[in-house]
């Protein structure tokens, strides 16, 4: 069955999710939190609600790939006091979705890319903050900043899966060197994506269709995270950042305008 006639969509809009897809892999090897312009894309191509059930499995492949590059950094405490606050962040977003119409799921999606452009500005500054002072904000973050970051994540990545920059920003305000930064960010959003499928599939965003679309996008997924891990130590980071919020800002615009 061919998934374009099935959801309806044209040439350039699959073309579109396909970039999309390829950027999801790129941003899972060399910058994190740029899959944000990738959920800006599926929710424009797509119904809002049924481009976070969509999108999941795309960004699930890309973790996978993650892990298999940087398994061997990831730190495993971090983790495990970020987990139960994800947990319960995880099940307000599902209760959300719930009583949210596809309408509201839109206009949040789009205001959740505008908090995430404010985020991501604030993380450069805190990662800027942690070069200038090593260890000072690593001696401030206990068990209240890890629940307060990790709910928040729980709910945005449930949402609308855009739990990145708020890990991210959680990551380096921890002091993670890049290495520990992707492997830690890597088993995290495997084991958090992994775990909203059974709450996507209870909600009917991840069905027979979605998953046949999936199909057609994850093979896109690939070629961007060996894109990603060749350009990891040669990107210039700074610049990219500034492409990602300026394009989440024009996402998040474009959604609440729609």
């Amino acid at each position: 069955m061919n998934t374009m006639t099935l959801w309806h969509i044209t040439g350039w809009e699959f073309a579109a999710l396909a970039f999309a897809a390829l950027l999801v892999g790129f941003s899972k090897t060399a910058v994190s939190g740029a899959n944000t312009v990738s959920l800006a894309v599926f929710a424009a191509v797509l119904p809002a609600r049924a481009s976070t059930g969509v999108l999941l499995p795309v960004l699930i492949a890309g973790d996978v790939l993650a892990v298999l590059t940087y398994r061997r950094h990831a730190h495993w405490p971090t983790l495990w006091r970020l987990f139960p606050a994800v947990a319960a962040g995880v099940v307000v977003g599902t209760l959300f979705l719930v009583w949210a119409d596809d309408e509201i799921v839109r206009t949040s999606i789009g205001a959740i890319l505008l908090m995430m452009a404010g985020v991501t500005v604030w993380r450069r500054r805190t990662a800027r903050a942690v070069q200038e002072e090593p260890g000072s904000v690593t001696s401030r973050a206990g068990r209240i900043k890890a629940r307060s970051y990790g709910v928040l994540g729980g709910f945005t990545t449930m949402v609308a899966n855009a739990g990145g920059p708020v890990m991210s920003m959680y990551l380096l305000s921890a002091g993670f060197r890049k290495l520990g930064f992707l492997g830690t960010s890597a088993f995290f959003f495997l084991i958090v994506n992994v775990s909203k499928v059974p709450f996507s599939a209870g909600l009917g965003l991840i069905d027979g269709r979605s998953l046949l679309l999936d199909a057609a996008l994850v093979v896109f997924v690939v070629p961007g995270a060996f894109i990603g891990k060749w350009a990891v130590n040669r990107i210039n980071q700074r610049l990219f950042e500034q492409l990602v919020i300026a394009a989440t800002v024009v996402g998040g615009v474009q959604l609440l305008l729609r």
